[in-house]
Parts: structure tokens; C-alpha cells; sequence
């Protein structure tokens, strides 16, 4: 399909909550589809829909190594998240060139609409249970450095600003 372009920080979407998916039409398909395209291009492993400037819960992550696992969500939520913790490199496209280590749970269980419109429960692990929720927080107007202390949060920010011009 299309590799579409990422909307740069500071732009408000990136801070709004993205609306709910009704149902799973061809439009949907064809976002989901742009998305993989853009994702591989990056190359990430994980997009949300208000990264580039869609502002529905949809997002997809695929953290395979052999990048043949893609997982297509609508309106996920976590219910469930391990209490045992791990931390992994964050960055996003949005804001280009720098990164951050976050702490996020181990794994979560996560319920979603599937790409064939159904309700699916499913539990995700390590990197792929970072991306997911990565992915959620940028559905709910969140990005990862949120999750880092302030001066961190700072510092990232003042580095992308040089950085990005």
C-alpha cells in the first residue's frame, strides 16, 4: 500500500486521545495496511494510527525477528500486566534520533478487536509486550517519555529540539 509520513512532535494528535473503532471495514484494512508499510520502512516494531495523523485506536506491532508476526489491533486495553518489570530503549518517529530507557511490565494481557471485527484476549511478552503498550499509550494521547523522570524527560526533549531544528 503506502508508507505514510510520521506527524512530528509537538503536534497537538500526538496528545489527544484517538476515537474507538466501530467496526472492521476496508478502510480500516487499508489503514492497518499503510501502517505495516510504514512501520517496516522505519524500521520499528510497532505504530499507533495517531502517529501518522489518524486519529483512531488502531495500531499494529510485529517484533519478530523475522518480521512475519504482524499483529493488527483495534481498541486494545490492557487488562492484566506482570508485576516483574523490564526496560528496554524507547523511541518513536515522531520525534526522530533520540531515545529513552523505559521500565514497562514484563508482560500484559490485552483484549482487542482482531482484523476479522472479534474480540480476542491475548497475552504478550518482552519486547513485544513493550511495543504493545508503547502503542497504547500513543492511542491515549501518551508518549514514552512520559514514563521517564522529569529532568530525563528534559533533557530528551532538549536534545530533539537541537537535533530536529
Amino acid at each position: 500500500m503506502t508508507v505514510r509520513e510520521c506527524i512530528p512532535w509537538p503536534d497537538k494528535r500526538l496528545r489527544t486521545p484517538a476515537e474507538k473503532v466501530e467496526e472492521i471495514t476496508d478502510d480500516i484494512r487499508a489503514i492497518w495496511q499503510d501502517m505495516i508499510d510504514t512501520m517496516d520502512a522505519m524500521p520499528g516494531v510497532g505504530l499507533a494510527a495517531p502517529q501518522i495523523g489518524v486519529m483512531l485506536q488502531l495500531a499494529v506491532v510485529d517484533a519478530s525477528d523475522a518480521r512475519n508476526r504482524r499483529i493488527r489491533m483495534a481498541n486494545p486495553e490492557i487488562l492484566d500486566a506482570s508485576s516483574i518489570m523490564n526496560e528496554h530503549e524507547e523511541a518513536s518517529p515522531n520525534l526522530p534520533g533520540v531515545y529513552a530507557k523505559v521500565k514497562r511490565p514484563r508482560g500484559v494481557a490485552v483484549r482487542f478487536m482482531d482484523e476479522s471485527g472479534v474480540y480476542v484476549r491475548r497475552d504478550f511478552v518482552g519486547l513485544e509486550a513493550t511495543s504493545v503498550q508503547h502503542q497504547i499509550d500513543h492511542l491515549q494521547g501518551k508518549m514514552y517519555f512520559d514514563r521517564v523522570s522529569k529532568v530525563k524527560r528534559d533533557m530528551l526533549l532538549r536534545k530533539a529540539r537541537k537535533k530536529n531544528g
